[in-house]
């Protein structure tokens, strides 16, 4: 993109992060004429690209995407993008948006000057803004356990974020370690691949992909589901921990059923805790966590089907899942060479790291405290967190509502106002 902007000693407002998120708030930013900097390590929307695999895909229908002025714009709405579709629809968003945007500049530092405004060190020399937007995303620091360490050193190993596709991995059985929605959905990739995979489950709950007639994300979004706050979630600020349901938009959308992949060959584990130099060793709670995922399930239909009769919608009649597939035995301990694993790939999710912001913002886990983006310190926001506000924050369809908040929370800061907690200009 032809948006280079050359330095500026001060900005009114500089953005860090160059993703959809950060991309959004410069959208409205720029409807109200207010001048501001995105920084951005790599170049625009650099993850999708990067940390994708080949045959990854949205797990929400086309329709939900709904950024700033770019809603969805092709022929599939009930559909699901692949990867490369995904970076293009991203591209064409980018491209209406034009940010004025620094690429390939990393921010090492951002501080609290003593005027109450703030120091941003970069690669590229250093700026000072009156405020700033955190716009890095929740998905900062690949997860690896120190177990990772003990095992052996030819045992080839990768991160979720660095996986493409089958050919990468040596010849051998591969564990998939952790049944979020990344390691359910590339275990099925290996699956699909006819590799052998030995897959160490945890307590990630699973969803329907249709549903008495239409897909599951559909009856939630007409239910209000991606609407409730995390201030009138039952769980309050407990819901940002939650795992995210297992389901794959693969090949026009369907189900990840784990017990069905058991029958057809993968070997299911429960929780993976240690390496003792030759086995490998888990938790006795594969059927608990294949229950848990079933359970969890069974409650989304059961609320489906609640308000289909409150509301009198005809629909097809109610069906019931039934597990076909049960362990018969919880395994404690596998032998790594006995069963030939050539590679692990550890899908267990991302760590926060903001070591570069210096600002008393942050919990004892290292996650940023704030109420809909707005942290206690006066002028920081962050934005492209999951559950930022609503269970719609983390998608492509929620982040154009906080954006717009944050941008008018910006522009009261800016005039002198009282920032308020609520705007009653956008609709909740």
């Amino acid at each position: 993109m032809n948006t280079q902007t050359t330095p500026k000693q001060h900005l009114p407002v500089i953005i860090v992060g160059g993703g959809q998120a950060g991309l959004s708030v410069s959208y409205y930013l720029q409807e109200q004429e207010i001048e501001h900097l995105v920084l951005e390590r790599k170049t625009l929307m650099h993850s999708w690209q990067s940390q994708r695999w080949d045959s990854f895909t949205l797990v929400t229908p086309n329709w939900q995407c709904n950024l700033p002025g770019h809603p969805y714009d092709s022929d599939e709405p009930k559909g699901f993008m692949r990867r490369d579709d995904i970076v293009a629809y991203l591209k064409r968003f980018a491209d209406k948006v034009k940010p004025p945007v620094r690429e390939g500049v990393t921010v090492n530092r951002i501080s609290i000057a003593s005027d109450g405004s703030y120091e941003v060190t970069t690669s590229d020399g250093n700026y000072s803004c009156d405020q700033v937007v955190i716009a890095s995303g929740g998905y900062q620091a690949p997860i690896i356990p120190r177990m990772a360490e003990k095992l052996p050193d030819d045992l080839f190993q990768m991160h979720s974020a660095q996986y493409k596709n089958p050919e990468q991995l040596p010849d051998g059985a591969v564990l998939v370690v952790g049944s979020g929605q990344s390691g359910a959905q590339i275990a099925e990739d290996l699956h699909l691949a006819k590799r052998k995979v030995i897959l160490a489950t945890g307590d990630a709950p699973r969803v329907a992909r249709q549903y008495r007639g239409k897909d599951v994300v559909e009856w939630l979004h007409d239910m209000g589901y991606y609407d409730i706050s995390v201030e009138q979630h039952p769980l309050r600020e407990g819901v940002r921990d939650n795992t995210n349901h297992y389901v794959t938009g693969r090949d026009g959308g369907r189900e990840i059923d784990l017990r069905r992949f058991a029958q057809e060959g993968m070997e299911l584990y429960g929780l993976m805790e240690n390496y003792d130099g030759e086995n490998l060793l888990f938790k006795d709670n594969l059927a608990a966590n294949l229950d848990h995922a079933d359970k969890v399930y069974r409650n989304i239909n059961t609320r489906i089907d609640t308000w289909i009769s409150e509301q009198g919608i005809e629909a097809p009649a109610a069906t019931e899942y039934k597990a076909d597939w049960q362990p018969s035995e919880e395994r404690g301990k596998l032998n790594l060479a006995d069963a030939n694993i050539g590679s692990v790939l550890w899908c267990i999710g991302y760590r926060p790291d903001f070591a570069w912001l210096d600002a008393p913002v942050f919990n004892g886990m290292g996650h940023p405290q704030h109420t809909r983006g707005v942290s206690a310190q006066t002028g920081l926001y962050f934005i492209g967190l999951p559950w930022l506000h609503t269970w719609g924050s983390g998608r492509f369809s929620g982040v154009a509502r906080d954006a717009e908040y944050i941008a008018q929370q910006i522009k009261s800061q800016a005039a002198g106002e009282e920032v308020k907690s609520e705007f009653a200009s956008i609709e909740i």
